[in-house]
Order: C-alpha cells, then sequence, then structure tokens
C-alpha cells in the first residue's frame, strides 16, 4: 500500500508537481441562480456568520472561508439556494456554456452537480437528457434535481457508452467515471493502482466514442475527469486526435495547460489547450478538462 502511495507521488514528480499526498481544498459553493442571485446568499450566509470568498474565475462560485456550522446542513441549502461544488468541479459546464433552447446530453450525470448547472445556464429551457449508469446514484441525482428547483432535465439509467440514439446534440458533458485523485478521499492511495487506471481509462474511450457519434458537426464535447493521471487525461485526448476529425478549443482559467511530455511519449501540441489542475495550485483537487470540438 505504502508502494502505490510512493509510485504514485514519483509519477506527480516527474510530470513536475512535488506533492506531499497531503494537499487538501476548502469547501466551495455554486449559488443556484434558478433560486435565488450571488447577492441575496451572500448577504443571508454572511449574516449567519459564513465567511465566503468569491472565485474570480467562476461565475457563481464561492470558497467557504470559514462557518461556525456545516453550510451542507442550513436551510437555505435544503431550499437549493446554493450547491456544494469543488471549484474546478463547476468549470466544465461553464466552458460548455449551454443556453436556454438547446438539447443537450449529460453523459454520466450523477450526483447532478453539473447537471443542475447545466439547467441554470439554460434558465430551465430547452432539454437535458441525463444518463447515469448506477441506480443508486440516480437517486442522488434526482434529489439534487428537485431541491434545485430544475424542471428541464429527464433521468435515464443507462449506460451512456452502449446507448443508440435516433439524434445529435450539438453539445456533450462527459465528466467521466475516472480514478479520481487524493486530494478528497484519505484513503485514496490504498484503494488505487495503475492497473485500475488502465481499466478506467479504457471504459472513457468507450464513453469518448460512443459520445462523438452524436455530436453534430461543428458541435462541442467536454470531457472532464477529475483524475491527475495521464492515461485518463491527455493520452485519452492525443487517442480522439489521432482517431477522429476534432479540434481542441483552448480553455481559459487558472490551471495548467495539459501535458504534451510523459513517460518519454511526445503528444500533440494542441493538448496545450487542454486545462489541468493540481492540488498544489489554485485552491483545487486535481482535475482535467478538454473541449472537444468536431471537424
Amino acid at each position: 500500500m505504502t508502494n502505490n502511495r510512493e509510485l504514485f507521488l514519483e509519477r506527480y514528480e516527474k510530470m513536475g508537481h512535488k506533492l506531499t499526498g497531503k494537499e487538501t481544498t476548502k469547501q466551495a459553493i455554486r449559488i443556484n441562480t434558478l433560486k435565488t442571485s450571488d447577492q441575496e446568499v451572500y448577504k443571508t450566509l454572511s449574516a449567519l456568520g459564513v465567511k465566503l470568498k468569491k472565485i474570480d474565475y467562476l461565475q457563481q462560485g464561492y470558497v467557504v472561508e470559514s462557518s461556525p456550522f456545516s453550510v451542507g446542513a442550513s436551510i437555505e441549502y435544503l431550499l437549493g439556494l446554493f450547491s456544494i461544488q469543488e471549484p474546478a468541479s463547476q468549470l466544465p459546464v461553464q466552458v460548455m456554456n449551454p443556453s436556454p433552447g438547446e438539447t443537450v446530453w449529460d453523459m454520466c450525470a450523477a450526483p447532478g452537480g453539473k447537471t443542475t448547472q447545466m439547467a441554470e445556464y439554460m434558465n430551465n429551457q430547452g432539454l437535458i437528457i441525463a444518463y447515469d449508469i448506477d441506480r443508486k446514484r440516480i437517486y442522488s441525482l434526482e434529489n439534487h434535481l428537485e431541491r434545485c428547483g430544475v424542471e428541464n432535465c429527464l433521468v435515464y439509467h443507462r449506460d451512456a457508452s452502449l446507448t443508440k440514439l435516433e439524434y445529435s446534440f450539438s453539445k456533450i458533458l462527459l465528466d467521466a467515471p475516472c480514478s479520481g485523485n487524493y486530494v478528497t478521499d484519505p484513503e485514496w492511495f490504498q484503494k488505487r493502482s495503475l492497473e485500475d487506471v488502465i481499466r478506467n481509462a479504457e471504459a472513457q474511450r468507450k464513453l469518448l466514442s460512443n459520445a462523438l457519434n452524436y455530436l453534430v458537426e461543428g458541435g462541442t464535447l467536454v470531457y472532464s475527469t477529475c483524475s491527475l493521471e495521464p492515461e485518463e487525461n491527455e493520452l485519452n485526448i492525443q487517442w480522439l486526435l489521432d482517431n477522429y476529425k476534432v479540434s481542441l478549443e483552448t480553455i481559459e482559467g487558472p490551471g495548467e495547460p495539459g501535458l504534451t511530455l510523459f513517460d518519454g511519449m511526445e503528444l500533440d501540441k494542441r493538448i496545450t489547450n487542454c486545462m489541468r489542475f493540481w492540488p498544489d495550485g489554485p485552491e483545487t483537487q486535481g482535475f482535467f478538462i478538454a473541449k472537444v470540438t468536431t471537424t
């Protein structure tokens, strides 16, 4: 078990980040504009002794600097005025930028943080098709949608990598099931191995491949993971570039460009358009985002 910890930390150091394996991130929230405004939530929580700091690269994101109680147990949370959502996790939907009236596909939606965020961008207009393979997690998704007042979402218990559809989408979000990272799970090093990473990468490629089957020409696919592992991130994007007619759009934010050199392999320079967050960077967990368009 200790060897796994050392193995992963050595990998990260070779990628340019000497991590301790003990990095943490502060709790963050995202204001639900379907029900309230930033100003109202900030005013209400401040009056209750909660200290919030605006995250400058996010539209509705705030770090909880301190609080005399658990904000997730507050009336304001239960009423759906905000969601608890890690900062980097709020960026994929902002990059995707779904609009009112569009029909979009959320391929792996549970537990629903990004799904509710999409509904906010769409002002409950248009349609979100939300899939998830795990029936137990769908209960969390449905509860989250109800709490936040989402009205434009259809939820399906399906495997998005195998689904056959009769229609296409202009925008797709693939927040792929992944290995995760140690910042949000103290036991992560005991649970993970490189074999897990390889299995996850293979499953992610099946999802990516099926996503492109239903993306219209010129459409946008946002691919994200909360993994630090290149096999699940840059190497999957390299595989996309090698096998499909796609391009990579530049992503704005405080993260680092995607890796173009890993384990002796030189990757396509366009992968620098992707964004990688490290846990010793801008107060986030590990994260990766790619904005793919069909050509």
